[in-house]
């Protein structure tokens, strides 16, 4: 598998730093999910609550920022296998304030919060949808944990 991970800071309270941790979180969820064969391609805009907040209005009718949107290419699990390029998975979007607060209140870093929100976003941009259904979130999380775990993280969803 070649992963591009394309990562943009649009806010500077995010740090340079973030963006090698964020490709490694996506290509881990990947290989977790067997998405292991050809090139994909996942962008990341690492920003603030007032861009999340514009955004979720606009694609959900929301006002108020959202801890991580996803904007998948493909709708559900069966991706096509593009002919010339990588495979455009989509786009994550996830706002620092909304990161940093979360992280305060569940008495997490920063980075874990941010590590799994990630990993949250590429199973949303894979198909999964925890709002489906409580089998599909079952099935989400544990994806999750399995991920965070490989990647050093502990369970989020253990109190």
């Amino acid at each position: 598998m070649s992963a591009t991970v394309l990562v943009n800071l649009s806010s500077p309270q995010w740090h340079a730093a973030e963006e090698e941790r964020v490709a490694r979180a996506v290509v881990a969820t990947l290989e977790v999910e067997g998405r292991t064969t050809g090139e994909i391609e996942v962008g990341v805009l690492l920003t603030d609550d007032a861009e999340s907040r514009q955004l979720n209005l606009t694609h959900r009718g929301l006002d108020r920022p959202a801890n991580v949107l996803s904007f998948a290419m493909e709708d559900g699990e069966e991706f096509p296998d593009p002919d010339d390029g990588p495979l455009l998975l989509g786009d994550i979007v996830i706002p620092f304030e909304t990161t940093q607060a979360e992280a305060k209140e569940l008495g997490v870093t920063t980075e874990a919060r941010l590590i799994h929100l990630v990993v949250h976003g590429v199973l949303h941009l894979l198909g999964y949808d925890h709002e489906r259904s409580p089998e599909e979130a079952e099935r989400q999380e544990a994806r999750e944990v399995m991920v965070l775990a490989r990647l050093g993280f502990a369970n989020p969803y253990e109190a």
